[in-house]
């Protein structure tokens, strides 16, 4: 496991996968919880609620939160997905711990919103599309220097390197 995955929480894990659920495939735009049942299995692997309403809801949530990110939608376009959400005390040996009270339906999308605030709140500008203009997925940078532009240096970084070298090659053979 990765030092930036470890550093992840699990709301910003689900958050992430949740934007990163309609990747380019050969060149075509897909989206992974279009089907109804793998809706179920993504819903059911990110411990949320495996229900008609939630893949609803979740699908409405992606979109408005892609949306935010890409800088398309206003941040209150979410408020949809908290209404009714509350946190409630609950003790323990350890003392309080709070619970998130969410109204049935909309777990994964509540959870998903209320990481973006989280993250957009502690760590400004670090959950962004990939620069790679081709590309649909999106990045939580953790790095010190906040400078991560692609979703993958294997992939979308070796692609934009070796176009920007094309370019630079052709350019100089004119």
């Amino acid at each position: 496991m990765s030092l930036e995955v470890r550093r992840m929480t699990t709301d910003e894990m689900l958050l992430l996968d949740l934007l990163n659920t309609t990747p380019v495939r050969d060149g075509a735009p897909s989206d992974d919880l279009a089907d109804a049942r793998a809706a179920r299995e993504w819903l059911a692997g990110h411990g949320q609620p495996a229900t008609g309403d939630e893949h609803r809801a979740v699908l409405e949530a992606r979109s408005v939160l892609q949306g935010i990110v890409r800088g398309r939608e206003a941040p209150a376009a979410a408020a949809r997905f908290v209404d009714d959400v509350t946190y409630r005390a609950s003790f323990g040996d350890d003392g309080v711990e709070w619970v998130l009270d969410v109204p049935a339906g909309r777990s994964a999308a509540a959870r998903a919103v209320l990481a973006w605030d989280a993250l957009a709140k502690s760590s400004p500008g670090r959950l962004r599309p990939c620069a790679n203009p081709e590309c649909r997925l999106f990045l939580i940078d953790h790095s010190k220097p906040n400078s991560a532009r692609w979703c993958s240096m294997a992939v979308c970084g070796n692609r934009m390197k070796a176009r920007r070298h094309y370019q630079r090659s052709r350019t100089a053979a004119d």
